[in-house]
């Protein structure tokens, strides 16, 4: 038995319905919706046999691959809680994430079996049971564990303010309410073709359209990483009707010479969150024809919050919109934006600390955002109460660079701030206070302990930082006149 609204049951009941039909074309890798639920139970079966029980974790290391798609609908049917690692970390950071998570295996692609080894965790390879491909594997005798609506199905790590990444628990409750709000406002349907080229360690990779897409019996076109020029190439022969990305994502692919000759005529909606979308980019997208949908979310809300619908798109530039069905928001006095609804995570695991300064006292979540509401019910995002910079879509917190940067020995002060870029929409600049080391030799300190996003893109050595009265670092003082290209 499970409960209503546990996702492992969405698998099964479109298996049932549509087995033959495809579920995932992957570089003309064609997998069933039969194949995949019968994958993932036999995925569910070996874990069992290796003795996981419901609410365990399973860690991954891999890119956007079938099997990563069985195993984590298996941890849905076993009531085990899917940890996917971002193969973008450091081993260091690998290693505080799987620290802190406990998890009982730890599964990994080949291609990151280097990283694997670094982080000093024992590991197993990610395959399908007994080495065989999804269609050629029956499902074995499932996990039969009662898995309940407030089980965890996602372990997401999301950096903080602290500097120590924090990972935020999703359940299927949350998992299902996010879909069907989203379904509810900007869906799809069985008929779409989504092409999938958000990373599976980023919430948005499950829960913005590929969840759905299976929910609803679509076909998803999974990418292991965007490439500009072949999602064009994919959109043009696989009739692509709808996507999602974060604006460099898009620019991307309007910067490449075969996209004016490319037919992106099937392509009738695209999805971008993570940052406005420039106007240009908007112009440039509905002259060919597709929508742009406007969304706004968090990690924390599993993660949809806010809608702006292509209707509106244009007129209402610049805003995220409104909220999805079921998602209530308002703006504390300090005009920060809150969010209330079956879509907010339960709290961050194991940091009973963190979850409550996340939470008001009255049950809103706390976005960290600044926001205002116009006269129509409209939200605009104006800043950051967190600071925080959004680099290529990806969460950047300077306290966390800056941590790595203090544990430099000739580093006596540092602070990191996020500053515009035409590529990347922003990037980081280190302001840093030191007594010996060079900005090549910063810059390589980080390299060998941080994500390749999160590097600074420039260093400026100073004498020391400006502070207030009350010791606190004025970043406001810290001004970047050019960054080099």
């Amino acid at each position: 038995m499970s409960g209503p609204h546990t996702i492992g049951r969405w698998i099964r009941d479109r298996a049932r319905t549509t087995p033959e039909r495809v579920a995932i074309d992957q570089d003309g890798r064609l997998v069933t919706y039969r194949e995949l639920d019968e994958g993932s139970d036999a995925f569910a079966a070996a874990f069992g046999e290796h003795g996981l029980r419901r609410g365990d974790r399973v860690a991954t290391l891999t890119g956007s691959t079938p099997e990563h798609v069985q195993v984590f609908y298996a941890c849905a049917k076993a009531g085990l809680t899917l940890l996917p690692l971002s193969w973008r970390l450091s081993p260091a950071e690998l290693r505080y994430q799987l620290d802190d998570a406990g998890p009982a295996v730890f599964l990994v692609e080949d291609v990151y079996e280097e990283a694997a080894v670094a982080t000093g965790h024992g590991f197993e390879r990610l395959a399908a049971p007994n080495g065989v491909r999804p269609r050629d594997m029956r499902g074995g005798d499932a996990s039969v564990a009662e898995v309940v609506d407030e089980d965890g199905l996602l372990l997401i790590y999301t950096s903080g303010t602290t500097g120590r990444p924090k990972g935020a628990l999703l359940t299927h409750a949350n998992c299902f309410w996010t879909n069907l709000s989203f379904d509810l406002t900007t869906g799809v349907n069985q008929a779409d073709v989504v092409l999938q080229v958000l990373p599976q360690f980023h919430v948005g990779g499950w829960n913005v359209q590929t969840l759905l897409a299976w929910w609803k019996g679509a076909t998803v076109i999974l990418e292991r990483e965007f490439d500009p020029a072949r999602a064009l190439r994919l959109i043009e022969e696989k009739r692509v009707t709808t996507m999602m990305g974060v604006p460099a994502t898009y620019l991307f692919m309007a910067q490449q010479a075969a996209f004016a000759d490319t037919d992106l005529s099937s392509l009738s909606r695209a999805v971008v969150g993570g940052a406005p979308m420039p106007e240009a980019l908007l112009e440039a997208y509905a002259e060919r024809g597709t929508a742009i949908v406007q969304g706004y979310g968090l990690t924390e809300a599993a993660p949809n919050v806010l809608c702006l619908p292509p209707e509106d798109a244009v007129r209402k530039l610049g805003y995220a919109g409104k909220p999805y069905p079921f998602v209530d928001v308002r703006l504390s006095p300090e005009e920060e934006l809150q969010v209330r609804g079956p879509n907010v995570f339960p709290g961050y695991w194991r940091n009973e600390e963190a979850t409550a300064a996340v939470f008001t006292d009255d049950g809103w979540l706390r976005t960290g955002d600044v926001a205002e509401r116009d006269d129509e019910g409209f939200y605009r995002i104006k800043g950051r109460l967190k600071d925080m910079f959004i680099s290529g879509g990806e969460n950047v917190y300077p306290a966390e660079v800056e941590a790595v940067l203090h544990e430099h020995p000739h580093v006596t002060d540092a602070a990191v701030v996020g500053v515009p870029d035409e590529r990347w929409g922003e990037v980081g600049v280190a302001f840093v206070v030191c007594d010996g080391a060079t900005e090549a030799e910063l810059l390589e300190w980080c390299r060998g302990r941080l994500a390749r996003f999160k590097v600074p893109k420039a260093f400026r050595l100073i004498d020391e930082l400006p502070r207030n009265g009350m010791g606190k670092v004025q970043k406001q003082e810290l001004h970047v006149t050019e960054v080099a290209p």
